[in-house]
């Protein structure tokens, strides 16, 4: 797990109480609440599952949550309570209380020609993971003033998958369009990447360049692929959007 430093500024981030996970030798009761990082599954119209990185496939055996349009593959945060284990092929059936959809995005082709798209602005990167298939990013940002920010993850076009070291090889990059960044008026965010496309199974792990606002450019490695969900991650309730694409 590669945890970042930490800014101490004011994110919209709220932090709930540490939520302690559900034994199965007390069996779960209705007051029993529990959180995971998520990827939607869609079962029909208006009917979700859920593959949990800590709890397995979870489907909402009683729906306390409605009027969500969430799509296949989106990532999120969800706070739950664990009813039954083993419920009808799921590992267990549950009441979904609350869900927080995190943008979700692929890993673009960077070509000479969408360079200046991507651009490489300095971020402010709190913590980042691969878990799930995913790689997750929390960051924060000045609130955006004309467009929407970018935050994107890049594999150079026409390198190989796989480096001679046998790292996948890719960038973080930021767009602030013109924006001034501004530590004292931040707002946070997740961003979720699909990691579907890279040949992670053959690969030792992932070296990912970044530029941070504090340290720079340098690089990061992963080279474990499902990484556990970090503590502070585990009590994170998002409760707001920032303005990113």
């Amino acid at each position: 797990m590669k945890i970042l430093k930490k800014y101490w500024i004011i994110a919209v981030l709220a932090l709930v109480n540490a939520l302690q996970s559900c034994s199965d030798d007390d069996g779960y009761s209705v007051g029993d609440i529990a959180t995971d990082w998520v990827t939607v599954r869609v079962e029909g119209e208006g009917v979700y599952s859920f593959t949990g990185d800590t709890w397995g496939t979870m489907y909402p055996a009683v729906n306390g949550v409605w009027n969500y349009s969430l799509v296949e593959g989106q990532r999120a945060f969800l706070v739950f309570n664990p009813l039954f284990d083993n419920y009808y092929g799921y590992d267990v059936g549950i009441k979904a209380e609350q869900i927080y959809p995190f943008l979700t995005k692929a890993v673009e082709d960077l070509t000479p020609e969408n360079e200046d798209e991507y651009a490489n602005h300095p971020a402010y990167l709190e913590n980042i993971w691969i878990a799930g298939g995913y790689m997750n990013v929390i960051f924060t940002q000045k609130l955006a003033s004309q467009h929407k920010h970018r935050v994107s993850l890049v594999k150079k076009s026409g390198e190989q998958d796989i480096a001679d070291d046998g790292y996948i090889y890719l960038e973080y990059r930021y767009n602030t369009y013109g924006d001034t960044l501004n530590v004292f008026n931040p707002n946070a965010g997740v961003v979720c990447y699909n990691l579907n496309t890279l040949p992670l199974d053959e690969a030792k792990g992932i070296k990912l360049k970044v530029n941070e606002a504090y340290y720079g450019e340098h690089i990061l490695t992963f080279n474990n692929m499902n990484e556990a969900t970090p503590d502070d991650a585990k009590q994170l309730s998002y409760t707001g959007e920032v303005a990113v694409q």
